[in-house]
């Protein structure tokens, strides 16, 4: 750990050298950022409160918001204020920290879409025995599962990064710190330490996308059976689902399972995946889903009372 110490902390290179491009982000990016916040908070608190809602999918759903806003979290606050800093800087233990917490709540992500294409399957496949199998247990287990893949996803990844020399230059061509762009700055043959990080995030991400992709042929297959009104109920909530999954998922094949470089396009679609799909999420579950929307009405209603009283 002595040599890594050699270099203090890491220089943000960010979106644009261009300071007006840098002022103009500013507000984008602080107006976004506050609507993931707003908008996943307010949907965990509808599910918390609603009575209506109180099924294991909106359970889920509750636990993929939060996550939303955690992962967001770990980049964007930093990218916003380097927009108006002259040194976009970051100590070492703190580009490592947020290269752990990214990976964790991202894997986190992975293996929580995956739960919900689980429900999903039995919700529709095993319709009488869904409050059974889906129980209030079994989905606090499989949450908890997913928590701890994402950990221990990340703790492998950030355990091949920690014992890399780093001694010169210190320039990340990033706005945060994610394995590839850090492993470049590596003062040693990084060769088969890229191999092992792009098996690792690479292998996570296709398993996880076979996984949900096999669970909604099954699920395609099955709706066969069924009335039109049930397919469209069944193809209405699966469809939100498999949206939310390719605009996570796509990005993430792409910058992962590739050998161990970075193009220059990287950033571009690492905005996508850190910053517009957390705020994509909420519009598309809840504007796609009666339900949602009838208890954020009332939601509303409520605290509009409160606030008379």
């Amino acid at each position: 750990m002595a040599h890594l110490l050699n270099v203090t902390e890491f220089i943000f290179l960010g979106l644009s050298p261009n300071k007006e491009v840098q002022r103009v982000c500013f507000v984008l990016f602080l107006l976004l950022y506050m609507a993931i916040v707003v908008g996943n908070l307010l949907m965990v608190v509808t599910m918390a409160v609603s009575r209506n809602l109180g099924s294991p999918m909106y359970f889920f759903l509750s636990s993929l918001s939060f996550v939303e806003i955690c992962y967001s979290s770990t980049t964007a606050p930093k990218l916003i204020l380097d927009l108006l800093a002259e040194k976009k800087s970051i100590s070492v233990w703190g580009c490592m920290t947020q290269l752990f917490f990214l990976h964790s709540f991202g894997g986190a992500e992975i293996f929580l879409l995956t739960v919900m294409a689980y429900d999903r399957y039995v919700a529709i496949c095993k319709p009488l025995h869904y409050t059974s199998i889906m129980n209030r247990k079994v989905c606090t287990v499989l949450v908890g599962t997913a928590w701890m893949g994402g950990f221990v996803h990340s703790l492998s990844q950030i355990l091949l990064i920690l014992p890399l020399p780093f001694c010169g230059p210190n320039a990340i061509d990033h706005y945060f710190c994610d394995v590839l762009p850090v492993l470049k700055l590596a003062c040693s043959d990084t060769f088969l330490i890229g191999l092992l990080i792009v098996a690792n995030g690479g292998t996570l991400s296709v398993i996880s996308f076979v996984v949900l992709l096999a669970s909604y042929v099954v699920i395609l297959f099955h709706l066969r059976t069924q009335s039109a009104e049930g397919r469209r109920k069944a193809l209405s909530t699966c469809g939100s689902h498999v949206t939310v999954v390719i605009l996570f998922f796509g990005p993430c094949v792409f910058i992962y399972l590739r050998p161990s470089d970075t193009l220059p396009v990287d950033k571009m679609i690492a905005v996508f995946y850190t910053v517009i799909t957390p705020l994509l999420n909420p519009l598309i579950y809840s504007l796609r889903n009666a339900e949602v929307k009838k208890a954020m009405k009332n939601l509303w209603f409520r605290t509009m009372k409160a606030d008379e009283k």
